[in-house]
């Protein structure tokens, strides 16, 4: 009898993938699917024996291994459930995922290894008031929220972490570092992560950051003026907070930062020059630290006086003649108004850089007060939610960070304002970004302005704001939207165009696009224990038991499961397959069997049929994989290996031999 595939019981497994990687560079320090640290050593001519004791520079706390070994941990049981509390679901390419953001960021590592291209987090400070996920502990229906710390609807333990706990630092350090280890994986190559943090630990965040990503791809220590005057009741008291910024590879990845409208206003072209507006600058070079030359130290000989200029304090032009005179002849040179002043050139903005270069000191940014006051335009109460960001600060981390297609993720996303600001830079610039938004459903103690409001859990908020600024941000465009229109036809009836928008297009002009093109959706997920029967049983131990009345639902899947949720949970087990893909029934008297992302057919009809197999083969385009119940095909052994060569053979005809990526499989 063949071994047909199953679906496979881990959603990822970083450790083989890293020694396969090893493999590839040292294959004599892999040994029938072990590493060999002793040679692997000598492969990196390390020959020198290191005695137990020797110290190293390097980041350490107790419980630092247990932390290491956290990020390998497989999500056992685990999958995303799709949940009817989202938006524009059938349409939108964004995600909410509320969960624990360490079962979260493992349960995407599958689907979306090196796709996001930035991260932000503004993870807890450890001011001694926070919570900290501790990883370890889950709650008794006996213990009170006062004894522990604060619970999760999921029965999760969040644990207050005092500063008097002898573990005060280490427990934040456990927190953070499997975390940043997975998001590491998340990052594409051009990747970039922000993370938010104060003096409390930035350093040790720092020294974290160094090691799970590379000293060398630290890019900056931005400090962010978050406040306009300091506390009173304090000495000393803090305006900043920082973020900190690391790249996966290179500083390629970190856009310039835009101009602004008073930047590009500098330059004009009161001469009507071919190459467009430009503005005034200076002609001579720097000299300090013996870089001047006497070759470049000449007289500038004016064309419309003959008067001759020499540069300034004994310095030097940065050009040589040759180039001097090209400049003039090309009316690239600039004599003043009257054309009898000194030379300055004629620097244009075809020529500069697309954008500026961005400071490490942010006091152009918003206030934090700015981050209240969004929450009274969307909520009606500013205090709904401690300390949120505000938008606006994001949105800059954003255009540093990311470009018009772009992935963004948050894994401590709070009240959302990371989605808020993705959905706000798309109206300015255009832009396509999509976010992927994970919080832990905490509950809201019931003295809390949320509680009164009817807010169950922080995620109630980041979804509500999600859905509530979208609204806002689109009734916005849509206005602006109608303006342009209505601007546009009284200057088509007069036979002109409005010169404002002459150099500009749909996609560019915020006044122009297209509000129905703006994706203020998302689609909300859960995690939650997987939905298969067999693999609750094998992943985590535990005996199923049934009645001989059972039905082969209840036998196949768990209580309360729904189609939706198989199929999300297969898409789960994929390797780099957009969970924001579209459902769809391709064969009409075939009600439970759907085709995900018009690529993976799944059926989960309870009992299998020769005219069911026939109208699967039909399908065009061919499916990139097949999915089956094993308990479908019944004893029908042959019907079963039938189906399983059969629809092998045509993914092998229409895709090629591309590997266990393109095949049956059977639940």
């Amino acid at each position: 009898m063949p071994d047909y595939p199953r679906v496979p019981q881990q959603i990822s497994d970083p450790i083989s993938e890293n020694l396969a990687k090893l493999a590839e560079l040292f294959p004599a320090a892999v040994k029938d699917g072990a590493l060999d640290v002793e040679t692997l050593r000598a492969e990196l001519g390390d020959f020198e024996e290191i005695k137990p004791g020797d110290e190293t520079y390097e980041l350490n706390w107790v419980g630092k291994q247990a932390a290491k070994k956290e990020a390998f941990k497989q999500p056992l049981g685990k999958t995303l459930a799709f949940k009817d509390d989202g938006k524009n679901s059938e349409t939108t390419q964004n995600l909410y995922i509320e969960g624990d953001n360490l079962e979260a960021l493992k349960l995407l590592r599958q689907n979306y290894y090196g796709e996001v291209k930035m991260i932000y987090i503004d993870p807890p400070y450890n001011t001694g008031k926070d919570f900290v996920y501790t990883d370890k502990f889950t709650a008794r229906a006996d213990e009170s929220e006062e004894q522990e710390g604060a619970i999760t609807s999921e029965g999760k333990r969040l644990m207050k972490n005092e500063k008097t706990s002898n573990r005060f630092h280490a427990r934040w350090l456990d927190m953070m570092y499997p975390r940043l280890r997975l998001a590491k994986d998340l990052l594409n190559e051009e990747g970039i992560i922000f993370i938010s943090i104060d003096d409390g630990e930035i350093t040790n965040l720092r020294a974290l950051c160094d090691e799970v990503f590379g000293e060398d791809k630290f890019a900056a220590q931005i400090i962010w003026k978050k406040r306009n005057t300091p506390p009173n009741d304090r000495v000393i008291g803090a305006q900043h907070d920082y973020i900190l910024v690391y790249v996966k590879n290179s500083l390629s990845g970190i856009r310039l930062r835009p101009r602004s409208v008073e930047q590009i206003d500098r330059y004009k072209n009161p001469d009507n020059h071919p190459k467009g507006p430009w503005a005034a600058g200076d002609l001579t070079g720097n000299v300090k630290g013996g870089r001047y030359s006497a070759a470049l130290y000449f007289p500038i000989v004016n064309p419309n006086t003959g008067k001759e200029f020499f540069p300034a304090n004994n310095g030097n032009w940065r050009f040589n003649a040759n180039k001097i005179k090209t400049l003039i002849a090309n009316d690239e040179i600039y004599f003043g108004k009257d054309g009898t002043s000194a030379p300055k050139l004629k620097r244009f903005l075809a020529d500069v850089k697309e954008g500026a270069t961005w400071t490490s000191l942010w006091d152009f940014a918003p206030f934090n007060t700015d981050g209240s006051n969004e929450m009274q335009e969307i909520f009606g109460n500013s205090v709904l939610f401690e300390s949120p960001k505000p938008s606006g600060l994001i949105k800059l981390i954003c255009q540093a960070g990311s470009g018009p297609n772009d992935l963004v993720l948050d894994f401590f996303a709070g009240s959302s304002t990371t989605a808020h600001a993705v959905m706000q830079l798309n109206t300015e610039d255009g832009g396509k970004r999509r976010h992927i938004m994970v919080q832990l459903p905490e509950v809201c103690d019931s003295s809390t302005e949320a509680s009164k409001a009817g807010y169950k859990t922080i995620a109630e908020i980041g979804k509500e704001r999600i859905r509530r600024a979208g609204d806002k941000i689109k009734e916005s465009l849509q206005e602006k939207h109608a303006d342009w229109k209505k601007k546009q036809a009284l200057e088509s009836k007069k036979g002109g165009k409005l010169d404002l928008e002459d150099d500009l297009t749909e996609e560019t002009n915020p006044y122009v696009i297209n509000p129905d093109s703006l994706d203020i959706g998302f689609k909300s997920f859960r995690i939650e224990d997987t939905k298969i029967n067999w693999l609750k049983k094998d992943l985590r131990g535990e005996q199923l038991e049934f009645s001989d009345t059972t039905t082969q639902d209840a036998l196949d899947f768990v209580p309360g499961y729904t189609d939706t949720d198989v199929v999300y949970e297969l898409m789960l087990r994929q390797s780099n397959i957009p969970l924001t893909g579209t459902i769809t029934q391709p064969i009409a008297a075939a009600k439970r069997t759907y085709l995900y992302a018009d690529a993976y057919l799944i059926c989960l009809e309870e009992k299998i049929t020769q005219k069911i197999v026939e109208s699967l083969a039909a399908i065009e385009p061919t499916p990139n994989k097949y999915f089956f119940r094993d308990s479908a095909f019944g004893t029908d052994i042959a019907l079963k290996d039938e189906t399983f060569r059969r629809l092998k053979a045509e993914i092998h005809k229409h895709h090629g031999d591309l590997g266990a990526a393109y095949t049956v499989e059977f639940i």
